[in-house]
């Protein structure tokens, strides 16, 4: 690791690039502590702390929501409508015929732009509603225009963070929307160090190296995960006659995580619809709405109902998700074009099931793993004399980030150094043959 960081460090030009992703951040942290007048503030971050799931929207945002600043939104409206149209995409064959166009893709993307603007409106609106309707006092007295001021803000400052967003991912060493909430993540990891530092008290030492030896173990067991596949091999036909008779020439890798962070975020969106339900019913002075709102009230303040759902949720949509984008029937096609199969396995439908209870079996083990790292945060939190929560979403995401930039820019190191060498063996050669001349 610290071999290929030396490495990376030495290309002037990933560098550059480095410095400006650096100073795009710095711009968005700025933006993100940038409060809309007439929010009370720290009555939002004390209603924001008393659930964890709202903190995980929170961390989508890049910790702007917790602000209330301009961009408070951060890529949450941009991340909802992308995972739509990947669905949509499985749905409607026009949407899945373009993504398999080259220029497709970018017809998809701008789609995804258009469908952020009235998410992020939704979004902003729902956001209000259920702020307004807290018992912490967070807003004043609302009006339409006060109402209409906060959603075009809110609209705003999400189409100013994914262009940000969009300008990090133009320099090639990461995502840009995955740079924003990284930097949101960090920003919250060292504002809990702050806090353990200047309230520091010697008979809460066992708290604090629990919670450090317990991040290690989360962000450890997180990057095997995160890097685990099943190599499934594979036999080309014009290699049957080539390869020895111990191990196959290729394999097929399956990731153990296919779905990546996407089934937390679904849970957690569905998990906060009974937070602003509550709140919609409790506006109604009617008797039915208020013993709904009531109802609703006790389930979403009692943790352990609320944990068990958010659980099973995950993996439900662990499973969903995996369903939808992960096609053994293609993949069989495609081995089959190619003229190769799995050993003892044979091609056509005896592939595709094999396939298919590879992957079931990935995701179980995949699902459980999101569904234990989400809920850690709520089991350590009502730990006595626990320092902070241990936010495994947001480590999910940080060690996502600082993995696939890793390789981005080893990518590009290595482009750059073949350049470099061919244009090298270029000048040379030009230089050999003006001599003889």
């Amino acid at each position: 690791m610290f071999t290929k960081l030396g490495k990376i460090l030495k290309d002037k030009k990933v560098v550059r690039k480095i410095v400006e992703v650096l100073l795009l951040l710095v711009i968005y942290r700025i933006l993100a502590h940038i409060p809309i007048p007439g929010v009370n503030i720290e009555a939002l971050r004390s209603f924001f702390d008393s659930n964890e799931l709202l903190g995980i929207v929170n961390m989508l945002s890049g910790s702007a929501l917790k602000n209330f600043s301009i961009v408070a939104l951060g890529v949450g409206p941009y991340i909802t409508a992308s995972i739509i149209i990947q669905l949509l995409t499985v749905v409607i064959p026009r949407l899945e015929a373009l993504s398999s166009e080259s220029d497709g893709t970018k017809k998809l993307e701008q789609i995804t732009r258009y469908l952020t603007v009235p998410f992020a409106a939704l979004q902003g609106y729902a956001m209000i509603v259920l702020l307004s309707n807290s018992n912490y006092q967070i807003l004043g007295e609302l009006t339409f225009a006060s109402i209409l001021s906060m959603i075009i803000i809110f609209t705003a400052g999400t189409l100013l963070t994914i262009w940000i967003g969009e300008i990090i991912s133009e320099r090639k060493i990461g995502n840009g929307m995955s740079w924003i909430i990284f930097a949101g993540i960090i920003a919250g990891f060292l504002e809990t160090i702050k806090q353990i530092i200047v309230t520091y008290d010697p008979t809460r030492l066992f708290s604090i190296i629990l919670y450090l030896v317990i991040t290690v173990i989360v962000i450890a067991g997180i990057v095997i995960v995160t890097e685990a596949q099943r190599n499934i091999p594979i036999i080309y036909a014009r290699q049957a006659n080539m390869r020895s008779s111990s191990k196959p020439l290729s394999y097929l890798p399956l990731r153990v995580n296919q779905a990546g962070m996407i089934p937390i975020i679904f849970a957690s969106s569905v998990m906060t619809i009974p937070r602003i339900l509550s709140g919609f019913l409790a506006g109604y002075d009617n008797a039915f709405a208020k013993f709904l709102s009531s109802g609703v009230s006790l389930f979403v303040n009692n943790m352990f109902l609320y944990s068990i759902l958010y659980f099973l949720l995950i993996i439900g949509f662990t499973y969903f998700y995996t369903s939808i984008t992960f096609k053994p029937d293609k993949i069989s096609e495609n081995l089959n074009k190619q003229g190769a199969y799995i050993p003892g396995i044979k091609p056509g439908k005896q592939t595709e099931d094999h396939l298919l209870n590879i992957s079931n079996k990935l995701v179980i083990f995949g699902g459980l793993f999101l569904a234990i790292v989400a809920i850690l945060p709520i089991l350590t939190s009502s730990t006595p004399g626990a320092i902070a929560s241990i936010g495994g979403a947001g480590l999910i995401i940080v060690v996502g980030v600082v993995i696939e930039s890793i390789k981005q820019m080893e990518a590009q190191v290595i482009d750059d150094n073949y350049g470099v060498s061919k244009y090298m063996n270029v000048s040379s050669s030009n230089f050999k043959n003006k001599k003889l001349n």
